[in-house]
């Protein structure tokens, strides 16, 4: 079964597919062992306002990125690997519903899907293949993520000084350690995060004292031991960065599209060869209804399936 599934002549061609959607802005996908178990638009919650991503799941990794032409062209391409990740449920909030955290160590964000079927779903295999990945490796998983960042729309003010107004002139910043939107004179100072980035990072006031003072502890009691010292987000100074390898977490949201260029790209795509994007392995999946009233569905092997692919 295992053989069967892995080597198909249908999972490689449609492995290539989605390399082929993507395009030369994407990475190859296509690795010994790595099946596709399913797809589907979710609405993402970016720092300016909600968005339509198309997600695509595979047995090691979830790869998500921007829909330029649906079914035929994606961009700005993000790989996760999901023996990172950990899943947490949300609450539904007026309009906000079916949704969940997607978190890791390099960035965190919040996810909806149509209907609350479809979030269990998702959530469902996605914890499978973890629960697998980490079986088969003997790894342990992942406990410090990124925090989520608070959307722009949800803070008017500094969250820090609660007073700075945020305008044209006062721009909103986010703490990389907390996620909260703070102004330029409350998120001045920087701190190495070696998780998220090599290089050091805007945190706000509290975060920058809280962080040094943990160092300056961590370095009292280690420097007479001999032991290397662990930086406060739980990573062993001069560990290798993950942040290039994976979803990195920059200055600003990477996976924001330019509208602009948004247009520009989809009128260069008019060209792109049409990709008939057909269900992944259509004898063992159970449709969806669609998502953002888009014709992509949500689409996915039986979790005993799944299971058989680890």
């Amino acid at each position: 079964m295992v053989d069967r599934l892995v080597n198909s002549e249908a999972n490689a061609r449609r492995i290539a597919m989605v390399e082929s959607c993507f395009g030369s802005s994407g990475q190859p996908l296509a690795v010994p062992g790595r099946v596709l178990v399913g797809e589907g638009v979710l609405t993402k919650m970016c720092r300016k306002k909600p968005k339509a991503r198309q997600f695509f799941l595979f047995n090691d990794i979830l790869v998500y990125g921007n829909i330029l032409i649906n079914k035929k062209k994606y961009n700005k391409q993000h790989i996760i690997p999901l023996e990172e990740v950990k899943l947490e449920s949300l609450e539904d909030d007026g309009q906000l519903r079916n949704g969940w955290l997607i978190c890791t160590a390099s960035k965190s964000f919040a996810v909806y899907a149509a209907t609350s079927t479809e979030k269990q779903e998702w959530m469902a295999h996605i914890n499978k293949c973890i629960e697998d990945l980490l079986r088969k490796s003997g790894k342990k998983a992942v406990q410090v993520h990124a925090a989520v960042w608070v959307p722009d729309s949800e803070a008017s003010v500094c969250m820090h000084c609660k007073k700075t107004q945020f305008n044209v002139i006062s721009r909103r910043h986010h703490c990389r350690k907390c996620g909260a939107v703070v102004c330029g004179p409350c998120s001045s100072k920087r701190f190495l995060l070696p998780s998220q980035s090599s290089k050091p990072l805007r945190v706000c006031l509290t975060c920058h004292d809280t962080l040094s003072r943990l160092k300056a502890q961590q370095l009292n009691s280690t420097n007479a031991a001999g032991i290397t010292p662990i930086s406060p987000d739980g990573i062993r100074d001069g560990a290798k960065d993950r942040s290039g390898s994976a979803d990195s977490s920059g200055e600003e949201d990477s996976d924001e599209e330019d509208e602009s260029n948004a247009g520009r790209n989809q009128g260069d795509a008019a060209a792109h060869e049409e990709v008939n994007f057909t269900p992944c392995f259509p004898h063992t999946i159970r449709p969806f209804s669609p998502t953002l009233g888009q014709d992509v569905l949500s689409r996915f092997f039986s979790l005993e399936t799944v299971s058989c692919l680890m």
